[in-house]
């Protein structure tokens, strides 16, 4: 017989392998970093340690220049991320349920999805300036598109025995529609919102680096141009810690929707 204690030991130790594994690399990268830079390997005018970024981060925290700049960008892309959600989603549906429609704008989304928007990057600056209005734009515009593209595959691919199961119980299109189409295409619709996540992420802050005189990115952009590599890479380490907050937010909600699926497999 198996010790009590010991299996439950063994539980535990599974519930945080994830975090103990991945802390562990962390915290090793970390002092290796340190290491190469209190000897000197690492030369300040070109990159800096994790004790001089730690200094630095706590100096802008104190003088209230990082919360200003994380409130203006974090301001932004959180219109922008919304935007992209109330229009994406009902478009990405809609084209994805009427097929003549999605046959209509299908070269426009493909267009649009394989230019890179770093091009369109000019063209929204002169359109809305180089205040917030052309920063949620470009989130929106970064954001929107994996969303559409995302629900289209999920509506378009609705198991065919679903939708024979309701038509056989007299279901109109309404009913299949509510009832069918949006709850089966909904972990498509958050791999959408994951990957829109990032995309909108990358948005901003490089929408700032190009063209602002606020935010994150306009504070990365600063630092490298007067050799402040502390103050750049606080600048990055917040970008970061920002995306893997949000991603792990929809990796959670995308892992809660797929277990009714039948092909999702949970890794134990």
């Amino acid at each position: 017989m198996s010790n009590p204690s010991v299996a439950e030991s063994s539980r535990k130790y599974k519930k945080l392998e994830p975090y103990i594994l991945s802390g562990g690399t962390l915290l090793f990268v970390l002092a290796l970093w340190e290491w190469a830079w209190q000897i000197k390997w690492i030369s300040p005018l070109f990159f800096s340690g994790p004790s001089a970024i730690a200094i630095k981060f706590i100096e802008l925290l104190e003088n209230g220049k990082l919360v200003s700049n994380i409130a203006f960008s974090g301001g932004n892309y959180l219109v922008g991320l919304f935007l992209a959600l109330i229009v994406g989603v009902p478009l990405g549906v809609v084209l994805g349920w009427y097929r003549r429609v999605l046959l209509a704008f299908n070269p426009l989304i493909s267009a649009m999805y394989a230019t890179p928007r770093i091009a369109l990057y000019p063209l929204i600056t002169i359109w809305f300036g180089i205040g917030s209005g052309s920063k949620v734009f470009i989130v929106f515009i970064s954001a929107v598109l994996p969303i559409i593209v995302n629900t289209i595959t999920g509506v378009r691919n609705i198991d065919p025995d679903l939708l024979k199961a309701a038509r056989g119980f007299c279901a109109n299109d309404r009913q299949i529609f509510t009832t069918v189409a949006l709850p089966y295409s909904v972990p498509f619709i958050l791999t959408g919102v994951r990957q829109a996540v990032a995309h909108g992420l990358i948005g901003v802050v490089i929408a700032e680096i190009t063209a602002g005189n606020e935010g994150v990115g306009y504070m990365i952009a600063y630092a490298g141009q007067m050799f402040a590599t502390d103050e750049l890479m606080v600048g990055v380490l917040v970008t970061a810690l920002a995306g893997v907050f949000f991603t792990s937010i929809t990796e959670r909600l995308q892992r809660h929707f797929q277990r009714w699926r039948p092909e999702h497999v949970g890794g134990r």
